[in-house]
């Protein structure tokens, strides 16, 4: 019998109804010759009684900040809860399970609270589980330390926790269950007509994530590209064949489409503030490439969409970070310029690599529509536009357009 993971966000498991719907996902992977092993992140969003932003705020609702180490106690009980309910729910119709936190299931972490970084995992829990033909439920999101803290894995994690676990027992595939239908061709709320993508490459999901669709943890699909293990994005409330993502598939069992579309999808990050600095000697002995950007990393800042010329560097930073990094430029003496209230807009295609004109369409799409584009940058398999935030939603809507991603 095959292994495979099934992932389970916090909406699957939101309430009696969706989390019947569950089990009859885990009773459709033993139908088809798979033993599941299953992950469950925690149940809600912020404010349901048991979703992590609602722990996070109680906490502070006493007045004093929990240290890192404490809070990070307290985030892991979400995912503890709704595998505890989950596992009863399965009992109740039939199959014997047992819960496991992120550490007892083997995830060992470094120490950096929030944020964790997997160090190796120890399977062997989940392995006995399964040779007792138990179903193991495991604990999103966390891990443990080689002392013993628990350590969360930063927003995200129990996509992370499914793939690593996949890689450990070296499973046939990884299913991550949401509430969408699939990965889509656009953010849905903003294009009426998105399309659910039938397959994708690991590097364009992968950068669809990165440039700000809400898709799947990066991390997740790092581990499974260098372990080629597919990841299926599926709908736990509707019986779709979801998309599948992958560079190859071995068996031809999960996806029969073809990727044939030289852009993918299109993906955007708001808030984004545009900086200009001016080399002109206003800043004397620290107009200097390195020192202007060493100064920038001290401030823990981070910039993207770089662009440098002998008299002037451009770039982007989070929006939050604006009023920040205008004092440190302000106090060495630089001459700037700023733009605030921008969006980043991406398209994304593994197969854009050497086709001439991509550039070109984007920025006739951009053009037709009167849309200023402020910046560029690109890459083998993204071409970026930097944008007015209060033309997103137009722009989205012309590149879908131009590119056809509106066509099956």
């Amino acid at each position: 019998m095959k292994l495979i993971i099934q992932k389970f966000g916090g909406t699957s498991v939101a309430d009696h109804e969706r989390r019947n719907l569950v089990v009859n996902k885990i009773r459709n992977a033993f139908k088809n010759d798979c033993f599941p092993v299953v992950v469950v992140s925690a149940i809600g969003r912020n404010g349901d009684p048991y979703a992590t932003d609602t722990l996070i705020n109680f906490a502070k609702s006493v007045g004093v900040e929990p240290n890192a180490r404490e809070l990070d106690l307290l985030m892991s009980c979400g995912e503890i809860i709704s595998c505890v309910i989950l596992s009863n729910t399965l009992k109740k119709n039939g199959y014997e399970s047992k819960v496991f936190t992120g550490g007892q299931a083997g995830i060992i972490t470094d120490n950096n609270y929030g944020n964790a970084e997997i160090i190796r995992v120890e399977p062997d829990n989940i392995l006995s589980c399964i040779e007792k033909n138990i179903i193991p439920i495991i604990a999103g999101f966390q891990g443990i330390t080689e002392d013993g803290n628990i350590t969360t894995l930063g927003r995200g994690g129990s996509d992370v926790t499914a793939a690593i676990i996949g890689e450990a027992i070296d499973a046939e595939v990884v299913e991550i269950y949401t509430d969408v239908e699939g990965v889509m061709t656009a953010d849905p709320k903003i294009v009426q007509d998105a399309k659910v993508l039938e397959a994708v490459y690991y590097d364009e999901v992968f950068q669809m994530a990165e440039y700000g669709a809400k898709v799947i943890h990066p991390k997740a699909v790092e581990i499974a590209m260098r372990s080629n293990i597919p990841l299926l994005i599926k709908s736990t409330l509707k019986e779709s064949n979801g998309t599948l993502i992958t560079n190859y598939d071995k068996y031809r069992k999960y996806g029969q489409g073809k990727i044939d579309k030289i852009v993918t999808s299109i993906a955007q990050i708001g808030n984004r503030t545009q900086f200009k600095v001016i080399f002109d000697g206003s800043a004397r002995q620290y107009e200097k490439d390195t020192i202007l950007f060493n100064i920038i990393a001290a401030e823990k800042i981070s910039i993207d969409m770089i662009n440098i010329f002998p008299d002037m560097k451009v770039f982007i930073v989070d929006g939050a970070k604006e009023a920040k990094l205008k004092n440190i430029l302000e106090s060495q003496g630089y001459n700037f310029e700023v733009i605030s209230n921008c969006t980043k807009v991406t398209i994304i295609g593994n197969r854009m690599r050497g086709i001439p004109g991509v550039m070109a369409k984007m920025v006739e799409a951009l053009n037709e529509n009167n849309i200023e584009i402020l910046q560029t940058s690109d890459s083998h398999t993204t071409i970026s536009c930097l944008i007015k935030s209060d033309k997103t939603n137009i722009a989205i809507n012309a590149l879908h357009r131009k590119f056809e991603l509106d066509k099956n």
